[in-house]
C-alpha cells in the first residue's frame, strides 16, 4: 500500500492484516479481514494519509495530479480513483450551501474544442456558469468560495441550479451580484425574489472604456480614414484613454491635450474620456452616499448625449438603473470575488493542461475553489 511520501521519497506500506473465521453455520460471511478507515479504504491502493495528503497538495499548493504520481511512485489513475470517491463525499454534503447570503455568478470558456455530447465523443457544451459564495464575514470581508459549476449558459441554467437549491437557500440569499447579463438578471428577478441584483462595477467601468475606444475608432476613420497607425495623434493615446484620471502622468497628460487639439473634431473623443471618468469616479467616492449621487447624475445625462457611443451607454445603464445604483446601497457588493475564483479556475486548467472530462473538471475546480467542506462521516484528513 502506498503511503504520503517521506523526505521526497515514495513509501510503501505494509499492512498485514488478520482474518478471522466464523464457524456458525448461520453466518453468510464466514471470514473477516480486518479493516480500519483511518488507514486506508477496502481494497484501497493508497493509505487515508496518503488521499488527504494528496488532496491538500492540490488545494494549497496547485498541485498536478501526475505531479503527485511521481512524489507517490505510481500512476495518474491511481492517484485519481483514489481521491476522487473523498472529492465525490465532500461535493455531495448539502452543508456547504448553508449560510450563502451573497451569491455571485459569472461564465467561463472550460474546453476550446467541439461542442458535440460526451456520448458522440466530444465534450460537451463549451460554457460552464458558476456560482460562487461571496458572504462577508464578521469582520466584513469577503472569502469567496465555488459552490458549483454546471454546464450551459443561459437564463434556465441558473434558474434551474436555484431551483435545485430549495427554498431555504433561495430566501437566505440578500444580494446577486451579476455581470450585465439579462438571462441571469431574468432568473434572480423568478427565483431570488426578495434578493438585491447588483451590478458589478468592474463591468460597468469596462463598458465606459469601451464606449470611449468605440468613439476613438470611429472618429480615426472620419480624420484619417483608415485604422490607427503609427504617427496618429488618436492611435498615440488609445492606452491613455484606458488610465484613470488620478493615475495620469504629466507627460501622458501632456500627450492627451496635444492629441485632443491636434484637430477639432478630436473634442469627441474628449467629451467621451470625460464622461468615462465622470461614471468612474462614482465607485471612487468616499463614501457610498456620494457615489450614489454621482451615479444619479450619469444616468440622468448620458441617455440624451450627442454622441451616439455614449448615448448607447446611458441607455444601457439605464436599463439597469436598479442594479447599477444597488452597489451604493449594498456596502459596495461586487462580483470581484468571482472573478477571483476564475482566476484561480484558469490556473489550475494551465497546471493541468487542459480537461477532457467534466465531472472531474468539476470536482478539481469546487476543491481549488475552496467549495467541498470535510464531512463528519470520513476520517479527519491527516495532512
Amino acid at each position: 500500500m502506498i503511503a504520503a511520501p517521506c523526505f521526497g521519497r515514495p513509501v510503501l506500506l505494509r499492512w498485514r492484516k488478520r482474518t478471522g473465521t466464523c464457524h456458525e453455520p448461520d453466518c453468510a460471511r464466514r471470514t473477516f479481514t480486518e479493516q480500519d478507515a483511518h488507514v486506508a479504504a477496502p481494497r484501497a491502493l493508497l493509505s487515508t494519509r496518503a488521499c488527504w495528503w494528496a488532496i491538500g497538495q492540490m488545494r494549497r499548493e496547485n498541485a498536478a495530479v501526475q505531479g503527485l504520481a511521481r512524489q507517490l511512485g505510481t500512476t495518474w489513475r491511481t492517484v485519481w480513483s483514489a481521491i476522487k470517491p473523498l472529492l465525490e463525499a465532500m461535493a455531495a454534503d448539502p452543508t456547504r450551501f448553508e449560510g450563502v447570503t451573497d451569491l455571485g455568478v459569472d461564465e467561463h470558456i472550460w474546453h476550446h474544442v467541439s461542442t458535440k455530447s460526451p456520448e458522440d465523443g466530444g465534450r460537451g457544451p463549451k460554457e460552464l456558469t458558476g456560482m460562487v459564495d461571496l458572504t462577508r464575514n464578521e469582520r466584513g470581508k469577503v472569502t469567496a468560495r465555488l459552490l458549483d459549476l454546471v454546464p450551459g449558459r443561459s437564463g434556465q441554467v441558473y434558474r434551474d441550479w436555484l431551483d435545485e437549491r430549495g427554498q431555504g437557500f433561495r430566501a437566505g440569499v440578500a444580494v446577486a451580484t451579476l455581470d450585465p447579463f439579462h438571462g441571469y438578471k431574468n432568473a434572480i428577478d423568478d427565483q431570488l425574489e426578495d434578493a438585491v441584483a447588483v451590478l458589478d462595477a468592474f463591468h460597468v467601468v469596462k463598458l465606459g472604456a469601451q464606449a470611449v475606444d468605440d468613439v476613438r475608432r470611429r472618429v480615426q476613420q472620419e480624420t484619417r480614414g483608415h485604422r490607427g497607425r503609427k504617427g496618429d495623434p488618436l492611435y498615440g493615446i488609445c492606452t491613455i484613454l484606458r488610465t484613470g484620471r488620478e493615475n495620469l502622468t504629466d507627460r501622458q497628460r501632456d500627450r492627451l491635450e496635444r492629441a485632443i487639439h491636434a484637430d477639432e473634431r478630436h473634442d469627441e473623443v474628449d467629451i467621451a474620456w470625460q464622461c468615462a471618468q465622470q461614471l468612474r469616479s462614482a465607485y471612487q467616492a468616499d463614501n457610498p452616499a456620494e457615489g450614489r449621487r454621482i451615479a444619479e447624475r450619469v444616468l440622468a445625462s448620458l441617455p440624451s448625449c450627442p454622441i451616439p457611443e455614449i448615448k448607447r451607454l446611458g441607455t444601457t445603464l439605464k436599463r439597469w438603473g436598479a442594479a447599477f445604483l444597488a452597489y451604493f446601497d449594498t456596502g459596495r457588493a461586487n462580483n470581484g470575488g468571482t472573478e477571483a475564483v476564475n482566476g484561480l479556475i484558469e490556473l489550475q486548467r494551465r497546471i493541468a493542461r487542459g480537461f477532457r472530462n467534466r465531472e472531474n473538471y468539476r470536482l478539481r475546480m469546487l476543491l481549488i475553489g475552496g467549495g467541498p467542506t470535510h464531512p463528519e462521516h470520513l476520517p479527519p484528513p491527516q495532512v
